[in-house]
């Protein structure tokens, strides 16, 4: 076949995909790492494009965080519109959100707003609007991304690898980690004590 990360065998533990590549070699995908990397590079598209479309949400959600995250939750707003959030202050220590990016689907905005907070405060001093904008963008992907645990469907991950092979970058997730492993047959018997 023409696709470099080959065909589907099975998923494992569901988390990790086998795959079979066309030199035969046995490939490894794990899932939430792969979605990870594939669900930034679109919301990253969409970010440079202009365009990260916003859903409302039809009952805004109150969000209560530590009035020290909430306030500098509160003083990101511009930046977090920029990529589909849309908040506002709703009392002391609380934010309600009005909508989410259309991408994130079926968004926990609690979740979200809470790890958004511990990204902008894990960064410490002021970063520069480019450096919040990525590492939102990665909060965000990961947020959305196909959890270690779920179990896919053979067309779900068929198209899972069939992303990965069209998208730059897609061999790590957002955190630097492999988003999959390539055993070829050399390296199988090799594990196993045999000779080639």
């Amino acid at each position: 076949t023409g696709h470099p990360l080959g065909a589907p065998l099975a998923q494992i533990l569901d988390t990790y995909v086998l795959a079979q590549a066309p030199d035969g070699a046995l490939v490894i995908v794990d899932q939430h790492a792969a979605h990870e990397r594939l669900t930034e590079e679109r919301l990253r598209a969409q970010f440079q494009e202009g365009r990260i479309a916003t859903q409302p949400l039809l009952v805004p959600v109150v969000v209560d965080l530590p009035a020290m995250e909430a306030a500098r939750l509160l003083g990101e707003t511009e930046t977090l519109a920029r990529l589909g959030l849309e908040i506002e202050p709703f009392g002391p220590g609380a934010i309600l959100v009005r909508a989410v990016p259309a991408a994130l689907k079926d968004p926990d905005a609690a979740g979200l707003l809470r790890d958004l907070a511990e990204e902008f405060a894990e960064a410490g001093a002021p970063l520069a609007l480019e450096a919040k904008l990525d590492a939102a963008l990665a909060r965000l992907a990961c947020h959305r991304s196909i959890r270690a645990g779920r179990r896919l469907q053979r067309e779900e991950i068929d198209a899972l690898l069939r992303e990965m092979e069209a998208t730059p970058r897609a061999a790590t997730c957002s955190h630097g980690r492999p988003t999959f492993l390539k055993l070829t047959r050399a390296d199988l018997e090799k594990l196993f004590g045999r000779s080639g």
